[in-house]
């Protein structure tokens, strides 16, 4: 009988999936020291980002039914 696979709940509530085999993340240093960082800075750290393609293989583990 095979097994089900588990979904990493805390990867599932950080990345999520795209049309295209790609993951969409937020940026890192988002709300510690915003009012030293300039708008241009925090506008781009607010924007969620395409996941870098050695990071996005181990999503497919991590997430296997999204």
């Amino acid at each position: 009988m095979k097994q089900k696979l588990k979904t990493h709940k805390a990867t599932a509530k950080r990345a999520r999936p795209t049309g295209g085999n790609k993951y969409m993340h937020l940026k890192a240093a988002r709300t510690k020291y915003r009012r030293k960082k300039d708008a241009n800075r925090n506008r781009s750290l607010s924007k969620p980002t395409v996941m870098a393609a050695g990071d996005a293989k181990k999503m497919k583990r991590l997430l296997p039914y999204s």
